[in-house]
């Protein structure tokens, strides 16, 4: 057996790896504070427990459930507390269990679940995935979501290739030791203090009874390294003026029923929890009162971390894990963001064309990111969602005329695509700011082919295989590809921009790496015509140098992007491309009312 020292991630930390396996630890400047190999297993294990200058950390594992009724809030609890562990110097990261069976919701219709969101190593998951980020700054990647049907997946993988020596294959162990292996991989990489793992559904869903189960099972292994959350809800009945406590005793019931008890409780409520009520839940459910805690009802859910530190959450969990040294959050940065949306007053209308438009959860990053940029320019943002199945001819200027910038939405398939068509003519011939993303950025180019350069019936083969100026189009290599997921071009691919370009000056540099999620390109055998016309292609990968970026001169603000800036847009740090596009919507705004 060996064992060798690695520096760590941060100046005080170190990293121990027996056979390969990684154990994060940190050290006071001692006998073993220098990068240096240690080849005898025994040496180590005298480092670890006679050395006083060395200390082993282990991870510790907070996990996040969910009671009495869907869409409470899990993933927002979980982005909080990770906000203010990390506001702690800790590091951290989320981690979302799916109960579904779908591999991964790549072909999840947006009305079952919301958007699909993409990871920069090409993932596709659960939009829980987007609030992390969001919260965190930090990105996240396949690890950090599972489903059923990736854990069956690869549980089923396993039995066709032997590995389980002809044993009869069971949801216990077999499906509970690849769910616990699951969201023990990024504790075991070495790289965070924490993790935080929210359990999708409900308690009592039958879905969801194997990840409960492994869970209890961790909970029992781990010991104080693990620590659970469980969120209900506290509703208010109004014809008897009363709080009912009843619906979170039969939830944390249920979870008992499972073999899990919680350690903190969050309770979600429209109303302030008196202090006898917290007394009466910590009494029927087995929880100290100073675990009971509120979340109540607030205008934006960015000063939900705010609202729970303030309570003290972060330092009840790392009460509950074993932590004495707790340093005090540094929420400055957060806290600034927060005063800049209650500070702002004038306000900045943006249109957001889609056929999925009837659930905003469709397009959450791209509203967030939105949301995220107007409040950095010190402007409300209004959102004005507009179905491209409703728009034609006779009522654009109707739908459009009252806006200051207008957004054409990512998707696939057919439907609402000559909406789409409709918004970008108006914008375009009415210098209106527009935003293509990925479908969207397609849709500039076939109406540009259309109506500019006369290319009557242009289109993407996706929508017309026999389109005579199939100005998007598959390339070559992907034509032969059957499986549905196998052409897709999926996360970061870096991308160079053109000096000069309004897309350069928005980023202030050229060479960038963003997100995508799509299978068709533009068919460069046409852009030297786009080109011409005044269509400028001015971003394309290094590499294959497929057009990433096509903007429009002479205009406010009309830009293309085949990847989803969307997706890299955080509190912290807003995308600089919709920074500038709101910048541009506000200017237009302005125009408008010096008129």
């Amino acid at each position: 057996m060996g064992a060798k020292w690695e520096k760590g991630g941060n100046e005080n930390s170190v990293m121990v790896s027996f056979d390969g396996e990684n154990i994060a630890g940190r050290y006071f400047v001692g006998a073993f504070s220098r990068k240096e190999a240690v080849d005898s297993f025994f040496l180590c294990i005298f480092a670890r427990v006679v050395c006083k200058n060395f200390i082993i950390v282990e991870p510790k594992y907070i996990f996040v459930t969910g009671g009495v009724v869907s869409s409470l809030g899990k993933g927002i609890i979980a982005a909080s507390l990770a906000r203010l562990l990390l506001a702690r110097g800790y590091r951290v990261t989320n981690q979302k269990l799916d109960p579904y069976i779908n591999v991964d919701p790549g072909t999840l219709n947006p009305y079952e679940h919301g958007e699909c969101y993409v990871t920069v190593d090409g993932h596709e998951c659960d939009l829980d995935l987007g609030h992390y980020e969001r919260f965190t700054d930090q990105q996240t990647t396949r690890a950090n979501n599972i489903t059923t049907g990736r854990i069956y997946q690869s549980v089923i993988n396993k039995e066709r290739h032997g590995d389980y020596l002809g044993k009869t294959v069971q949801i216990i162990p077999h499906i509970t030791d690849e769910i616990k292996r699951s969201i023990k991989l990024l504790g075991n990489s070495g790289n965070y203090d924490f993790i935080i793992t929210e359990i999708g559904g409900v308690v009592g869903d039958i879905e969801s009874l194997p990840f409960l189960e492994a869970v209890r099972q961790l909970k029992w292994e781990l010991g104080r390294n693990a620590c659970l959350i469980h969120l209900t809800y506290v509703p208010y009945i109004a014809a008897a003026k009363e709080l009912k406590t009843k619906p979170t005793q039969h939830s944390v019931k249920e979870l008992q029923r499972e073999g899990i008890q919680p350690d903190v409780l969050v309770m979600r409520t429209e109303y302030e929890l008196t202090a006898s009520v917290r007394r009466k839940v910590a009494l029927f459910c087995n929880v100290t009162p100073d675990a009971c805690f509120q979340s109540i009802d607030v205008p934006t859910v960015f000063e939900v971390p705010i609202k729970m530190d303030e309570q003290g959450l972060a330092e009840c969990v790392l009460s509950k894990v074993g932590i004495e040294d707790r340093p005090k959050a540094d929420l400055a940065a957060w806290q600034n963001f927060i005063d800049m949306i209650h500070a702002a007053t004038a306000e900045v209308r943006v249109g957001i064309v889609g056929k999925y438009v009837e659930l905003e959860d469709s397009y959450k990053s791209i509203n967030e990111a939105l949301y995220q940029a107007a409040t950095h320019n010190h402007h409300k943002l209004k959102k004005v969602f507009i179905s491209s199945e409703d728009l034609d001819d006779n009522n654009v200027a109707e739908k459009l005329s009252g806006l200051d910038g207008v957004v054409v939405c990512p998707g696939f398939g057919n439907r609402g695509i000559e909406g789409k068509f409709v918004a970008l003519k108006y914008c375009r011939e009415h210098d209106l700011p527009i935003f293509g993303i990925c479908l969207g950025m397609q849709c500039m180019v076939i109406e540009f082919a259309r109506n500019v350069l006369g290319y009557a019936g242009a289109n993407s083969t996706e929508m017309d295989t026999k389109t005579p100026y199939n100005v998007i189009d598959l390339m070559d290599e992907q034509k032969s590809i059957t499986n549905y997921g196998g052409t897709m071009r999926l996360g970061g691919y870096a991308c160079h921009l053109t000096e000069g370009s309004k897309v350069a000056e928005a980023y202030g540099k050229s060479d960038i790496v963003e997100r995508h999620r799509h299978r068709f390109e533009f068919n460069s055998d046409f852009r030297e015509a786009y080109e011409s016309a005044g269509m400028q292609c001015v971003g394309e990968t290094p590499d294959s140098h497929l057009v990433e970026v096509v903007e429009l001169s002479g205009k406010r603000w009309y830009i293309g992007t085949q990847y989803h800036p969307e997706y890299s847009s955080t509190v912290l740090h807003p995308h600089p491309l919709f920074l500038s596009f709101i910048r541009a919507a506000i200017s237009y705004r302005h125009e408008k009312e010096q008129a």
